[in-house]
């Protein structure tokens, strides 16, 4: 059946039966749950390889160049390998991000109203684009999609906005289960996308292909200069 997903049970060598995921959702749900232990455990031991790798890395650093060893220096060689570490990591997509702190997305009080209705014109839904983790909440409903490559931050499809995002009219096909950060971002004071929110100037590199790390690497870039 080309283009479907199929799943074969069977025994030994013996095919029993083709099940399509989707139309049992029992399944999935057990699937889903595996994955979510999987994923769970892969970041513990990453986390914990991390650790020892930057314990690691700064003793052989503080070694070249000190030949002499303390706790402070020892600590402070860790830190800064471990930074570097942990952005690797996060570039490859190792582990699992979630939100951290949690809270409920219901019980949320402090949603920002903004007119976007109005704006995206100008904007064009550019906080769509953006990437974030999930909470343990949304994964748990089964409604927001996650990026399988990247478990389990919100999925993006090949055009780099979010996969429940109406193209076209750029409504949110989830709203009532959108995700908190969806719920709480404040567009206004972000300079990636407005450079003067109230007199509606947008910053012309959301139309990039590449925003908004051009963005970020350009701010890097100035923090350094």
């Amino acid at each position: 059946m080309a283009g479907e997903a199929l799943i074969q049970i069977g025994q030994g060598n013996q095919a029993s039966a083709m099940v399509e995921p989707a139309s049992h959702p029992e399944l999935r749900q057990e699937v889903a749950g595996g994955l979510f232990y999987t994923h769970a455990r892969l970041s513990q031991n990453t986390n914990k390889t991390l650790e020892n790798a930057a314990f690691l890395y700064g003793l052989i650093e503080l070694l070249q160049e000190k030949g002499v060893i303390s706790t402070d220096e020892l600590d402070a060689h860790k830190k800064a390998v471990g930074e570097r570490l942990i952005a690797q990591w996060k570039k490859q997509g190792l582990g699992v991000m979630l939100q951290d702190p949690e809270a409920d997305k219901y019980t949320f009080e402090g949603e920002v109203k903004i007119d976007c209705a109005e704006r995206v014109e100008l904007c064009k839904a550019a906080c769509c684009r953006l990437r974030f983790a999930l909470s343990r909440q949304d994964i748990e409903e089964r409604t927001i999609k996650w990026d399988l490559a990247y478990p389990y931050m919100i999925a993006h499809n090949d055009d780099g906005y979010c996969a429940h995002m109406e193209r076209g009219t750029c409504r949110c096909t989830v709203r009532e289960s959108r995700p908190l950060p969806c719920r709480g971002y404040d567009c206004r004071q972000d300079k990636r996308i407005w450079l003067d929110f109230e007199n509606r100037i947008v910053n012309p590199n959301v139309g990039r292909e590449d925003w908004p790390q051009c963005d970020v690497a350009a701010e890097s870039e100035e923090v350094a200069a």
